[in-house]
């Protein structure tokens, strides 16, 4: 019996069909992303009759490191266009459904009915070896490095401490160890006297339980690509961090200019002294509001700007309290960050925090709530020229929420 295989990818598991000549599916699997899956896939293709040389596999891409086992392997894989199992999908199915699970059957039908030229992707490439190889892949991660540098772009934004000190020191963990490691092969070479040596040069110290979590992440057994392929991804992974360095010592320069200009403002003081606010958020906060102090009657206004305060929509017997959409965004994400900061620093923020936790607001919309507290406080302290008193700005923060209830 000759049957096909249908891979619906995704990134965390992919859904696969076994179709038989007719078109009837007589199997049907969710496997993972991993060895583990990969195994499960070869089993459940043999346990059907299905072999290597005589199982011809669809799939909606080239690039999956699923694709480079599976060639690995033997068995014979087609890339086949999403736009064309789409226009299958409507040949066949008019009722405008889809789900992962009808697609892997979708790909399994596209290759009994319509066969593709299976496509040589660059893993096969590279599989057969050569001295163009090399050339080869390089100059298609040449090619990749505009967008790559976008990656390294979106991945440097965590690293600023105005975001959170947590996830810069996470951050910089992270590309430490990446340095010394940039391929698999390299990672699997790590000890753990090396990974603790690498963590206490980036701040790191006494931390076992990231040690071990760093090193069962690189030893796991793991898809992999071709020796060739990953040497020069490996490349490409030293020059992505070149550049996070690079713009990693920048924001550092930028935030100590910053700090330096913004601390011969004359509300400097008053706004450092809230808990949670640096001399970035601080800032920030003061670049959107102004220092203008007729710009807003009440701080009602700030609020309003700030997007913190909520809208009411109230109708007869309707009435309902939703998020304000129009706002200034950049004041609206550095009264996000002050509050998630001050979660830390002040045991008053914490207190409101939890009770609006306990009272059903998802954390976004907790944050939202201090955030706009936040506000009204600070404008007094600003209004007065007083410095942030805890004990003023939050009179009560051991109340949680069964005495709030009660």
């Amino acid at each position: 019996m000759t049957i096909t295989c249908g891979i619906d990818w995704a990134e965390a598991h992919h859904d696969v069909a076994l179709v038989d000549e007719s078109g009837r599916v007589i199997a049907r699997a969710r496997i993972g992303a991993d060895v583990a899956g990969f195994t499960e896939l070869v089993e459940l293709i043999a346990d059907h009759g299905g072999s290597p040389a005589e199982t011809p596999i669809a799939i909606e891409t080239d690039k999956n490191l699923l694709v480079v086992a599976l060639a690995g392997a033997g068995f014979i894989v087609y890339p086949i266009n999403p736009r064309a199992v789409a226009r299958y999908r409507e040949r066949h199915l008019q009722a405008g459904g889809k789900s992962d699970p009808g697609d892997a059957k979708v790909l399994a039908n596209i290759l009994r009915t319509d066969r593709h030229p299976p496509t040589a992707t660059d893993q096969q490439r590279a599989s057969a070896g050569g001295q163009g190889t090399g050339s080869a892949v390089s100059g298609s991660d040449l090619g990749d490095a505009p967008n790559d540098q976008q990656v390294a772009l979106g991945a440097v934004g965590v690293l600023s401490p105005s975001r959170a000190g947590v996830s810069e020191a996470k951050a910089h963990a992270a590309t430490t160890v990446l340095a010394a490691a940039p391929t698999p092969a390299a990672g699997l070479k790590l000890t753990r006297r090396r990974v603790e040596a690498l963590l206490h040069k980036c701040g790191r110290r006494n931390d076992p339980k990231l040690v071990d979590q760093i090193l069962h992440g690189l030893k796991t057994p793991a898809l992999r690509q071709p020796a060739q392929v990953e040497a020069a991804l490996g490349l490409t992974v030293q020059g992505l961090l070149g550049i996070i360095e690079a713009m990693r010592e920048s924001v550092e320069a930028l935030e100590a200019e910053l700090a330096r200009e913004f601390a011969a403002h004359p509300l400097s003081a008053v706004l450092q002294s809230a808990p949670g606010l640096g001399p970035v958020l601080a800032a920030r906060l003061l670049a959107e509001i102004g220092d203008d102090p007729d710009r807003f009657a009440s701080v009602h206004g700030v609020r309003a700007f700030a997007g913190t305060a909520p809208v009411t929509r109230a109708s007869g017997r309707t009435r309902y309290v939703k998020a304000r959409k129009v706002r200034n965004k950049r004041l609206g994400n550095a009264c996000h960050w002050w509050a998630f900061a001050a979660l830390t620093w002040s045991p008053g923020a914490r207190a409101h925090y939890d009770r609006r936790r306990a009272a059903g607001d998802h954390h976004n919309a907790a944050l939202r709530n201090l955030a706009n507290k936040l506000i009204g406080r600070m404008w007094w302290c600003v209004s007065n020229n007083e410095m942030w008193d805890e004990g003023t700005a939050w009179p009560n923060p051991a109340i949680g929420p069964q005495t709030t209830a009660a």
